[in-house]
């Protein structure tokens, strides 16, 4: 159904990410590509997809980066399975139905500074009072408080069962004071307690990062990392194959076989590429014209043709990445009768959008523009990065979005997903969905411990997401990292998506 009430998360400018982040090191660091202060050829070169698009806020897609180049942390981390594990706390336990307490470990900032409860309180109060919200917090409101200065306990508004893995996301890592720089703004530069230290950020275009060396854990092989943000997967796959970086991320499918074995490494993931449709306003508004798009997509096609036999057809909104979903899944609930061909074609001219960071997508979106003009609509596309284009994208500005998203990015459980993606105050809703059937399943699996009756309550969820055709899943994707396993040790093959370079990434 349409939504009812306006929503608006305006994401801060692409002119943001331009600002240069002052070296927050004692030692000096040579810039992306180049041998940095120590460590010779021994530094790690990485391509990274996503350019800056906050100035590395932990608050928005950055935290991800930030997570994946191993600077941030949080209490807590997340194992193969998902499960929470200590980082900076070293246990937790339930207090009621409301509250936990996690027991901190001894650690410092890369500032020097020394973490303590009332550090995490901090930047805890500071992720919720953030605009806009971290994703990760949009089905749930926590405030900490300090008990003694190795205790903090945790209490949120509602039962909170996920809460453990909720802390391990990247958005609510933990930062020294000095990276509260009023106005809202956060620097994580030399303030987190990663492995490895952000030490400096050239706009869009790189960013260098050295060893901490006083990191509580076991210290990084590598001696620094120089990134480049390179948003074009060719560029990023011949960055590769002429050996100007150790690590590509996201190699493009045309390129795996150009590639070879030895540089290509395929993985199973969680992420779903799908059409969100616009429920809010313009041609999709109309239930029915939604039902005739989805009629109209080819999932198929997009797999063996686009995708190159590397993606599953799609299933749902959760695919094969999350293991429990086939087993529980029911069939779509609510969903309208499609619009005739020749209804269709009365429609105005509608805008679908995609970015250009995922090579396969502008091709998908080439595919899908066909596909829903074979069932009658006119369609313009329009393709940008997606730095450039996510704030039009939160504000309902495009007709349809073709993304492709993490399903278990947030919290290691669909919740977080189906909450910020698709219920009424979800700070994601790019379909602008607002749905009681839809707002009820995610309530009530918010407060369910047990995992599988939790699991059935997010199939609910999906069957009437599905039913309102707020998104029309096309593929399940799986995704390639680029390195020389000859060459480059302890690359990380996270289906989740949290982490790439860990302490134990270096050149063997």
């Amino acid at each position: 159904m349409p939504s009812t009430s306006p929503r608006r998360r305006v994401a801060l400018p692409l002119a943001a990410a331009a600002l240069l982040v002052p070296a927050a090191t004692a030692c000096s660091s040579g810039g992306a590509g180049g041998s940095g202060a120590s460590g010779g050829d021994q530094r790690l070169k990485v391509a990274m997809a996503f350019p800056p698009a906050q100035a590395m806020s932990p608050y928005g897609d950055d935290a991800v980066t930030l997570g994946r180049l191993a600077v941030v942390e949080g209490l807590t981390s997340l194992d193969k399975n998902g499960d929470a594990k200590p980082a900076l706390a070293t246990a937790w336990k339930r207090d009621g139905d409301l509250a936990w307490e996690f027991t901190l470990r001894k650690a410092a900032f890369q500032d020097g500074t020394q973490v303590d409860a009332a550090a995490v309180v901090r930047s805890l109060a500071a992720a919720q009072k953030a605009s806009p919200k971290p994703r990760v917090l949009s089905d749930s409101t926590l405030t900490a408080t300090a008990e003694g200065a190795d205790t903090v306990r945790v209490t949120t508004k509602t039962a909170d069962p996920l809460l453990p893995q909720r802390l391990a996301n990247p958005s609510l890592a933990v930062l020294s004071a000095a990276a509260y720089k009023g106005n809202g703004k956060v620097d994580p530069a030399g303030h987190a307690t990663g492995p490895f230290t952000l030490a400096k950020v050239n706009g869009a275009v790189s960013a260098t990062l050295e060893r901490n060396d006083t990191y509580w854990g076991t210290k990084a092989e590598a001696p620094g990392i120089d990134v480049k943000f390179v948003a074009d997967g060719t560029a990023r796959a011949n960055a590769l194959r002429t050996k100007d970086v150790d690590i590509a991320e996201y190699v493009p499918i045309s390129q795996a076989a150009l590639l070879g074995d030895n540089l290509v490494h395929e993985f199973p993931t969680a992420r779903t590429s799908g059409l969100s449709l616009n429920t809010e306003r313009g041609a999709f508004a109309d239930p029915a014209m939604r039902a005739a798009a989805r009629e109209a997509i080819d999932s198929k096609t997009l797999a063996d043709g686009v995708y190159e036999g590397r993606a599953d057809t799609a299933q749902g909104l959760l695919g094969p990445g999350v293991r429990w979903a086939a087993e529980l899944r029911t069939a779509p609930t609510g969903r309208a009768k499609a619009a005739a061909p020749a209804e269709v074609a009365k429609t105005k001219e509608i805008v679908l959008a995609t970015y250009t960071n995922r090579p396969e997508l502008p091709e998908a979106a080439t595919v899908v523009q066909q596909q829903l003009e074979k069932r009658g609509f006119t369609v313009k596309q329009v393709v940008r990065d997606y730095a450039q284009m996510e704030a039009d994208a939160l504000g309902g500005r495009f007709d349809a979005f073709l993304q492709a998203r993490n399903t278990l990015l947030d919290t290691a459980d669909p919740l977080s997903y189906l909450a910020s993606d698709f219920t009424c105050d979800g700070s994601f809703n790019i379909s602008q969905l607002c749905a009681k059937p839809v707002d009820t399943a995610v309530s009530k699996a918010t407060s369910l411990a047990d995992n599988e009756a939790r699991h059935r309550a997010e199939m609910t969820a999906e069957a009437a997401i599905l039913g309102a055709d707020a998104l029309v899943p096309l593929v399940h994707e799986r995704f390639i990292q680029g390195y020389d396993d000859a060459r480059v040790e302890g690359v990380a093959l996270d289906p989740m998506e949290r982490t790439l370079i860990t302490a134990d990434t270096h050149i063997g």
